[in-house]
């Protein structure tokens, strides 16, 4: 997959996206990720890409012309990818988003900047508007990184494993369950005996019940639209009970 990304600010993503999976990603030829520096389509000799905004008010807004010129000049070469805003009004991103976008032949992500994009950019070319969740970044650029992240671990062979993004939490509705890892023992803490059993239904069963408990306690919100059985259900609330002493 391509991802085409329009910032003010290129060099920002010299580090994050050439560093770990996504450098090995890249150099697999599995994702390419193109920086494209708005500026360089402002119509005037400083290369302006923001004015004041129309009705005053504090702040900046992006001009329409260079972003108009940047989005034009990448579709001509990426007509079906989808262009995504990142803008703090855009859905919540979540891992079912990534999941969806990684079906996706290609993005292009407009990093928004100072108090927001001309609406028109909106109108014309925006196919969906995305948000990290309720607060403020200082550009979208953060964002974006997020996105090509998230996304990437669900293109076939960037993870190694075959469906390693599936056991991700969220990926069911729910947290992943707790990890451990050698020595068995350290300050008074032992692995769960399941995890050393070597019986791999006697484990699975451990890690999906753990799931449960770790996202009552932690996001219990997320149970009310999380994939589960009835019998799930059923333990899950008589555990509950057993907890509160009923």
């Amino acid at each position: 997959m391509t991802f085409d990304i329009l910032t003010l600010f290129p060099g920002m993503f010299d580090g994050p996206l050439t560093e770990s999976i996504l450098k090995r990603a890249a150099e697999s030829g599995l994702i390419t990720v193109r920086c494209h520096n708005i500026r360089d389509y402002a119509t005037d000799k400083h290369r302006t890409a923001d004015d004041a905004p129309y009705g005053g008010g504090t702040g900046m807004i992006m001009k329409v012309e260079p972003l108009s010129g940047c989005i034009q000049a990448v579709k001509a070469d990426r007509p079906r990818a989808k262009v995504i805003l990142t803008s703090p009004r855009g859905n919540c991103f979540t891992q079912r988003i990534a999941r969806e976008l990684a079906q996706e032949p290609g993005l292009i992500i407009i990093c928004g900047r100072y108090e927001g994009v001309d609406e028109r950019v909106g109108s014309l070319y925006v196919d969906q508007e995305i948000s990290l969740g309720d607060f403020v970044l200082t550009g979208g650029e953060l964002a974006a990184m997020v996105i090509v992240d998230a996304v990437s671990r669900f293109l076939p062979g960037v993870l190694g494993g075959a469906g390693a993004a599936q056991t991700d939490s969220f990926s069911d509705g729910l947290l992943e369950y707790p990890q451990y890892t050698r020595p068995p023992e350290f300050k008074g803490l032992t692995v769960p005996e399941p995890l050393l059993s070597g019986n791999h239904a006697e484990i699975a069963r451990w890690r999906r019940r753990e799931s449960l408990l770790k996202t009552r306690q932690m996001r219990p919100e997320l149970l009310t639209s999380a994939e589960m059985t009835d019998k799930e259900r059923l333990w899950l609330a008589k555990t509950q009970r057993q907890e509160e002493g009923g």
